[in-house]
């Protein structure tokens, strides 16, 4: 057994990991206890990193080896290492030669580590003479960086995590902590359960498990969250709240920010945000009053066509107040992915240069070429991620490099994007997994490392680097991203600096002595800037574990917070107040599009779930796509629990379940970020194929930042009659299931409706080894499909031996089969079952197979189509914790037997179950089926 100090890959929280191994299998994770991130602690994401990396799943997921496309639709067939790179150098250099360096375009990601991202940054910019490299960090930090450098002069967050700890009034606004961040959320519980006078303000369309454990929580209507800051300046300004002393010696533009709000009275605010004057008294007075206000703020804010100004207009409370650049109090951006803090470090963005450089200044391009030993960088603006892919579709780009990011699930406007992905001369996808949408698009696919076999650093939400270090090798031939960089742009410079010694000098030693010497170019290049990280080393991280910038050469540590002279980095010293009139959403709702769509996080999920997707487990909390909808909006819709429908915005739809869910509001909808057509499919009215969640999402992004309006669309939502229906679920080895879904998804296309998604047992995430794997197929059309698809679905589940029960009526186009095996004690029971053309029985038939009830006495009720079960049965209760599989019935038989204070049924709970004793990231679920039984809300610092 090796242990190997790492960190987790996820979100940008960046919690350190103990990842532990045997030869080149990792075989468990754990949480650091010395990592300042996370002090041990572990989300149910983080917590099944090893099983995310098994061998049975990635022999079945991962890219292995080069893999070129001979022509467009066709397979893939194997290649060498230097027949790939000698392919791609040769095409670009084709495409260069012929079109110029801007008809590249390069599409990187936050989930690189810094080193990948500044050999990238260097590659195109430096190299390759075009400054179209830009990051997946468009689509989730660029607002925030925008705002930041609007109103405090460069994009740094001012603030750290022991800030949480001291806080006397926290304001989240646009993020669901307790689902995105939850490991920052348990520390909002201890600090809340320490301090019971913390007030805690929740500012949110959706009343999501983050607003209900707060003192206030104000329901904005999406997208109004600038004149809700407007309004509550205005109370602020009236009520003589704000910090007059600090505006005057710290500050510039403030009578032009009070000339702004004098329109954004208390009465006008509750009318466009609905909600009500006195929650905004109460909001400004909390912010304004309390001795420390923190706040944190995520997509919410930033992915909008209003992201900088949302941004900006939130700072302004915190200058106006003072409350910044003290313990416990500023405004605290909190990052979405692992390291798109540090991709803007070294300049990994289109419009940006290494150590927070801009483009745009000649002074900042005439430094980073000096430093790269190149002539010049080019001053002409690179496309960012929206501009990139509608600059390809319009064939102005001709050639495409993805690493490390999934643009065919996660950009908004999916038809154009695909259109893109089908119009470009070349695309060169560069990734860990084999799974992912932009796959299938690929001329070439490279394989990458991931978590667990790479090494070099990431930087967290609160400026703080960590190490990153690989704890076995990568599988097949897999290489490092920035290996892969290098090679290429050893390749390029044989034709484009020919006899000049190479600008990437990084493959003289080991891993960690090649990533060092990446870093120490870097760290070299923020000497005397803002993030200045003179006085770090690979070594001093080694021994004194993460640090945060900056951290200048002869200073011996890092800086906590940030400003805490009142002195910025502006021309002359003072913040700026931005000031930004309130603008509407792009897409209001209308007659003809009556619904607010809001999209978000799901709790155990991450991204576009080529990770997390692997996992059945995972999958108990949401087992299936839907759209959640208000109750009184199902009813006024006539829709029942479960029913399809179809989402339809201006371009394009979705069709998926509806479900009830109280937490949105009347006229809004959620649907979760995460389904796309790896998980979500079928095909339209014209026989195209359904690309999940971002195909209704519009293309409008913030002036400013650039970055797009992914979390709010207006559509229409209409039933849809579909009478052919099927649904097919089986118990399959852990080294079939994601064969099995990839086949599956082949078949999504012959039907109207389609999802497919895996699916466990839910045994305790400390018994993993008993785990029983399974996947489920749900599908619908207007008539039966081709009985080969039937065929082909009935033979990947096994559905066609010996051991299974069949019915079929061709007239009707009905088939149902049932396959059969003997447990452990010697009972029959369901281990696979398909009901196709009448799935009346699913149901109970999917309880027995669920919960592997003795099947032996159901005879022909199997097969009888029968929604009524030959038994009464318990219905399957919604999984709460997912580390021990704790149902929801299970806790409220635990609370129907201990009355008294919530502090006391919490205890008997997870004395009971466990439930909340581990992650905790089930504890927001659990305080509300507590508050549900006492009618009090609890919160717990357990």
């Amino acid at each position: 057994m090796r242990e190997t100090r790492s960190t987790c890959p996820y979100c940008g929280v960046g919690c350190g990991v103990i990842i532990e191994s045997r030869g080149a299998q990792i075989t468990g994770v754990r949480g650091d206890p010395d990592h300042p991130a996370n002090q041990g602690r572990l989300c149910t994401k983080g917590s099944t990193l090893h099983l995310t990396a098994s061998a049975a799943i990635t022999q079945q997921n991962r890219l292995l080896q080069p893999l070129r496309r001979l022509e467009r639709g066709g397979s893939v067939q194997p290649v060498s290492w230097n027949e790939a790179m000698d392919f791609a150098a040769g095409q670009l250099l084709r495409i260069v030669d012929a079109h110029g360096p801007d008809a590249l375009g390069f599409y990187i990601s936050g989930q690189m580590l810094t080193e990948d991202y500044y050999v990238f940054n260097k590659l195109t910019k430096g190299l390759l003479g075009t400054n179209n490299v830009d990051s997946n960090s468009r689509l989730c930090m660029s607002s925030a960086v925008a705002g930041y450098k609007r109103t405090l002069g460069m994009d740094s967050p001012p603030t750290c995590y022991e800030d949480l700890d001291t806080a006397d009034c926290l304001f989240i606004v646009g993020s669901n902590t307790a689902w995105a961040h939850p490991i920052l959320f348990r520390r909002i519980e201890a600090a809340k359960a320490a301090r019971p006078g913390m007030r805690i303000v929740v500012a949110d369309p959706r009343r999501t498990d983050t607003a209900d454990q707060a003192d206030l929580y104000l329901p904005l209507l999406p997208g109004t969250d600038v004149m809700l800051f407007h309004g509550m300046l205005y109370i602020m300004l009236w009520e003589g709240w704000t910090d007059s002393a600090y505006i005057t010696a710290h500050t510039s533009g403030f009578e032009d920010l009070k000339d702004l709000v004098r329109q954004a009275t208390p009465e006008k605010v509750a009318q466009v945000c609905g909600i009500s004057t006195a929650d905004l008294m109460q909001a400004a007075r909390w912010f304004a009053t309390s001795k420390t206000t923190l706040s944190l703020y995520c997509q919410g804010l930033n992915q909008s066509s209003s992201g900088t100004a949302k941004n900006a207009a939130l700072i302004n409370l915190h200058l106006a107040t003072g409350q910044i650049g003290k313990p416990g109090a500023g405004p605290f951006s909190l990052t979405g992915q692992p390291n798109a803090m540090g991709g803007r470090e070294v300049g990994g963005m289109a419009n940006l240069l290494s150590a927070h450089r801009d483009l745009a200044n000649p002074t900042h391009r005439a430094e980073v070429a000096a430093l790269w030993g190149v002539s010049d960088v080019p001053a002409k603006p690179g496309k960012t991620a929206v501009e990139m892919f509608e600059a390809t579709a319009d064939g102005e780009i001709k050639a495409l490099w993805i690493a490390c990011t999934n643009p065919a699930q996660s950009m908004p406007d999916q038809t154009t994007v695909r259109a893109a992905l089908a119009r470009a001369e070349l695309v060169v996808v560069q990734e860990a997994f084999a799974t992912t949408a932009t796959c299938a698009y690929a001329d070439l696919l490279l394989p990458a490392s991931t978590w667990g076999e790479k090494a070099g650093t990431v930087t967290n939400s609160e400026r703080r680097i960590s190490r990153v270090r690989a704890a076995v090798p990568a599988p097949g031939q897999a290489r490092h991203d920035w290996a892969i960089g290098v090679d290429l742009a050893q390749r390029l410079e044989k034709q484009l600096r020919p006899g000049l010694p190479t600008l990437f000098p990084y493959t003289q030693g080991t891993l960690d002595q090649n990533t060092e010497s990446i870093w120490n170019e870097h760290r070299e290049s923020t000497r005397g800037r803002d993030l200045d990280i003179t006085g770090l080393s690979y070594g001093l991280l080694e021994r004194e574990g993460p640090q945060q910038w900056p951290c200048p050469q002869g200073v011996g540590s890092g800086q906590a917070r940030l400003y805490t002279d009142g002195v910025f980095p502006t021309a002359n010293g003072r913040a700026q107040f931005a000031v930004d009139a309130y603008k509407p959403v792009i897409e209001p709702r209308n007659a003809r599009f009556p619904f607010s769509l809001n999209t978000g996080r799901l709790r155990d999920q991450w991204h576009g779930m080529s990770r997390t997707g692997t996992l059945g487990r995972l999958f108990g909390h949401v087992a299936e796509p839907s759209v959640g909808l208000n109750p009184q909006d199902m009813a006024r819709l006539g829709l029942k629990e479960l029913q399809l429908v179809a989402l339809i915005s201006k371009r394009g739809q979705v069709l998926l379940q509806a479900k009830a869910d109280p937490q949105v509001a009347p006229t809004q909808a959620f649907l979760a970020m995460h389904w796309g057509s790896e998980v979500l499919g079928g095909i339209d009215s014209a026989g195209l194929p359904l690309c999940g969640v971002n195909a209704l999402m519009p293309p409008a992004f913030c002036p400013t930042s650039k970055q797009p309006e992914l979390k709010h669309a207006a559509v229409r939502i209409e039933p849809v009659e579909l009478p052919w229906t099927l649904v097919a679920q089986a118990w399959l080895p852990a080294g079939e299931v994601e064969t099995v879904r990839a086949a599956l998804r082949e078949c999504m296309t012959q039907f109207d409706f389609a999802s497919c998604v895996p699916f466990s047992n839910g045994v305790t995430i400390h018994d993993a080894g008993s785990e029983r794997h399974g996947v489920l197929f749900r599908a619908a059309a207007n008539s039966a499909p081709d009985p080969a698809v039937l065929q082909k679905i009935t033979t990947l589940l096994r559905l066609d031996g010996a051991d299974s029960l069949r019915y079929a009526d061709a007239h009707l186009g009905q088939l149902r089969a049932v396959r059969q095996a003997r447990d452990d004690k010697g009972d029959s029971v369901i281990m696979a079952l398909l009901l196709a053309g009448n799935a009346n029985s699913e149901a109970w038939l999917s309880a027995y197979l669920r919960q592997g009830l003795p099947a032996q006495t159901l005879g022909r009720h199997l097969l009888s189509g029968s929604s009524t079960a030959p038994v009464k049965l318990a219905p399957l209760s919604p999984q709460i914790c997912a580390c021990f599989n704790v149902t929801q019935a299970s806790i409220q038989s635990v609370l129907r037997q201990h009355d008294g204070p919530p502090a006391d049924q919490l205890m008997a709970v997870q004395t009971a179950t466990r439930c909340g004793t581990n992650c905790g990231s089930c504890l927001p679920s659990l305080n509300r089926l507590i508050a549900t039984s006492t009618r009090r809300l609890v919160t717990t610092d357990s």
